[in-house]
């Protein structure tokens, strides 16, 4: 389902779900190739892609291939070819494509992939939490979480300037919790594809494979120098915070929208107590932000988008002046806490902001308003004893009845 509307300055708005904003993102940057093999809640991304070749609308090569892994190398081949490529998965299917994930990254390819977050197995379950994207940090991805069917567009565009760019060479995943974003639907503003053109150069890939200047890809490093190759690897992961930043102000000069960058930080410079965030529960917890504010509650909200680069320095700069916060995700580390938390009390040691965190939403369980004032009044109370809460005190569940 799909309505336009073109305002009086001729911008054009559309009423559609998560999935298919990510479509609408990725005809735009025109890619040359798109592999696909469906999985909920995934599917819609790709079936909408599959109408446009078909209408003529996108011209691509649309790929049905038979697995996940086999969609993640089919674009990883067209892509050092220099072609600008996507494909899309989610959950099991994303544990599938492991292995090519480590190839991709480790290669350098610059790859766009949209991930909705969905439960892993066992129990089985079609519905959203973030173990699945979560679990895959350490695969060398730039990893991105969006709030809304406006961002899921908006970052698909930029993560192929950011994947494409010359300094950073990294694949891109973007991340959509499932169901409650991406079948969610919404008015999303549309860029001219104009606008994206003038935004997103024709893909140029220099080290592109050529019969006329044979190289060699993907090949094996003696002991001697693997460290040399990944800590290079590591360099333009770091640079990419620094083209994030660019590509949001360029974005923003050419849109009229900008995010911020690697996070966002909602009425936090005068906040006591603030929760930080990753993904669509960020739009509840502003809400109740908001609420708290009128009550003159000095309390914030940090949402991480981006977790891959971590912008440690910038969440420590925005929790450093607070008394207390907590980290609310839809993860756990089996064993430890869960993985933003441990990335986020990382990122902030030696500061006294006391910290905590508040694991729920597996299998699209819903974390309701009044668990999130419940948050907040459990950091005033932690404010109150002035202690920082021990190891085993410090990680608490959220839905566990039921």
């Amino acid at each position: 389902m799909t309505m336009t509307n073109t305002s009086e300055n001729q911008k054009e708005y559309q009423f559609v779900s998560g999935d298919e904003a990510v479509a609408i993102g990725v005809k735009l940057a025109q890619p040359l190739v798109v592999a696909a093999y469906p999985i909920t809640p995934q599917t819609i991304v790709v079936e909408r892609l599959a109408e446009m070749v078909e209408k003529g609308e996108l011209n691509a090569e649309y790929m049905y291939v038979e697995s996940e892994h086999s969609a993640l190398s089919a674009v990883m081949g067209a892509s050092v070819m220099g072609a600008r490529t996507f494909t899309a998965t989610s959950s099991q299917g994303l544990l599938y494509m492991a292995e090519v994930l480590h190839y991709a990254s480790g290669g350098r390819v610059p790859l766009v992939m949209m991930n909705a977050n969905r439960s892993v197995a066992l129990p089985w379950n079609i519905f959203g939490d973030q173990r699945d994207s979560l679990s895959l940090l350490d695969s060398g991805w730039i990893q991105v979480y969006v709030e809304d069917a406006q961002e899921s567009l908006d970052m698909t565009l930029a993560a192929y300037a950011l994947a494409e760019h010359p300094e950073v060479l990294t694949p891109v995943m973007v991340n959509l919790d499932g169901f409650v974003l991406t079948h969610t639907y919404q008015s999303v503003e549309v860029p001219s594809q104009e606008q994206v053109t003038e935004f997103l150069p024709p893909f140029n890939l220099k080290h592109k494979m050529d019969l006329k200047a044979p190289k060699n890809l993907f090949f094996t490093a003696s002991p001697q120098h693997n460290l040399g190759f990944k800590y290079e690897q590591q360099q333009a992961m770091l640079k990419a915070k620094e083209v994030i930043e660019t590509i949001d102000q360029t974005y923003g000069e050419i849109t009229g929208r900008k995010y911020g960058g690697l996070i966002e930080a909602y009425k936090c410079e005068d906040a006591e107590r603030i929760i930080v965030t990753l993904g669509s529960i960020t739009g509840l917890v502003r809400d109740v932000v908001d609420e708290l504010r009128e009550q003159g509650e000095k309390v914030g909200l940090l949402k991480i988008r981006y977790m891959r680069p971590f912008p440690g320095d910038e969440i420590a700069a925005v929790l450093k002046d607070a008394k207390a916060g907590s980290v609310l995700e839809k993860d756990i580390s089996f064993g430890a806490e869960g993985t933003v938390f441990t990335n986020v009390v990382s990122a902030t040691y030696g500061i006294n902001t006391k910290l905590t965190n508040y694991i729920g939403g597996f299998g699209g369980k819903d974390i309701k308003k009044e668990e999130v004032v419940q948050i907040f009044k459990d950091l005033e109370e932690i404010i109150k004893k002035d202690i920082h809460p021990s190891y085993a005190e410090r990680v608490k569940y959220i839905g566990l009845e039921g």
